[in-house]
């Protein structure tokens, strides 16, 4: 495109400048928003006077305030959070002066369609999680909750209602958490991959969480219901890695856009020898054989080296958080592990 910009294929709203060997300006749109970065000052000035001229732009300065997220921006790293966000939706449901809790969920809660409580108003609910849902944008230890909640939005029952409450009085004691992260150099690329063994009681299926780390803090992470059901365990893990392998390549599409090559292959951190055993073996039998084939692509990034599967013990699996309801002091690790933290300087934030 024009102006020496071109668009990354993974991402359509980010578009790359570069000049020379080194330097690098990188733009992200939303909508007739954009926040731009770089590590030349002369491109960033060209870039910026050239879109005041062209359009009609206001420039806010560093950003300490974007869709609803608030940047804190230091020399020993970048803070952000959602609190004023938090603040708000507490205000909204009238919880803003609840007793707060220390999980988001009762350990080990499982939850079902029919329940047989009395219907909840549907709109609220619906309200509710949809308000809950952006918040994991920086709140990776609801992102569980939350996900297991939007799946009753057609129909919601009061325990559902009640188990969404129980999200915003967790807000409530820790609405000044958000993710730190740290400027270090020769960051890596490891992920961690997690499920949940027929955890819905619904239809059986599974449920898979993954997480992603570049350098001090996770930036990617998800938690949903697998398409199909396990039969086992280990297919339940299986099909998780195959879900974070997807993932892994797609990050690793967008830093080789933005000039980060990843030549090494991708970590990615597993808890069933089983799991990795099926992935890094390309014979089709008994075990694997009724897997839908789309999993198995899982075996090619592993010969091409993309990823590479490695175990971890159970204590270490960061995303356990993103596929079952734990008890606080696992909440409270886990919570650690992930860079979710305390308010850098709350007083500014």
């Amino acid at each position: 495109m024009d102006r020496g910009f071109r668009r990354s294929k993974s991402e359509p709203t980010l578009y790359i400048k570069t000049q020379g060997q080194y330097d690098t300006l990188i733009v992200s749109l939303y909508v007739d928003d954009l926040i731009y970065t770089g590590n030349n000052i002369t491109l960033i000035n060209g870039f910026k006077e050239d879109m005041m001229k062209t359009f009609e732009m206001t420039d806010l300065g560093l950003m300490n305030y974007f869709l609803g997220i608030e940047v804190k921006q230091e020399k020993e790293g970048i803070f952000i959070c959602q609190k004023k966000y938090t603040k708000a939706l507490l205000e909204k449901f009238k919880m803003n002066d609840c007793k707060p809790v220390a999980t988001p969920l009762v350990t080990n809660e499982k939850m079902q369609k029919d329940d047989g409580s009395p219907e909840a108003d549907a709109s609220r609910y619906r309200s509710l999680i949809g308000s809950l849902l952006y918040l994991t944008a920086t709140r990776p230890d609801i992102m569980y909750a939350t996900s297991l909640l939007s799946r009753f939005m057609q129909k919601p029952s009061q325990i559902h209602f009640g188990a969404g409450k129980r999200i915003l009085r967790y807000l409530q004691g820790t609405k000044e958490y958000g993710m730190w992260y740290k400027s270090i150099g020769n960051s890596k690329l490891p992920g961690y991959t997690d499920s949940d063994w027929a955890g819905s009681l619904d239809d059986m299926k599974s449920t898979s969480g993954y997480a992603f780390s570049l350098g001090s803090g996770f930036f990617s992470w998800a938690s949903k219901k697998q398409a199909t059901v396990a039969q086992s365990t280990a297919e339940a893990e299986y099909v998780a890695a195959a879900e974070a392998t997807s993932q892994s390549i797609w990050l690793r599409r967008i830093l080789g856009d933005m000039g980060e090559q990843v030549d090494e292959p991708t970590i990615i951190y597993c808890d069933n020898k089983s799991a990795i055993a099926m992935a890094n073996n390309p014979v089709h039998h008994h075990r694997t054989k009724h897997i839908a084939i789309k999993y198995h692509f899982i075996r090619e990034a592993n010969t091409t080296k993309q990823i590479q599967l490695e175990y971890c013990t159970t204590e270490e699996q960061i995303a356990d958080i993103f596929t079952k309801a734990l008890p606080r002091a696992r909440i409270e690790l886990l919570r650690t592990m992930l860079g979710v933290t305390e308010i850098y300087i709350k007083e500014e934030c």
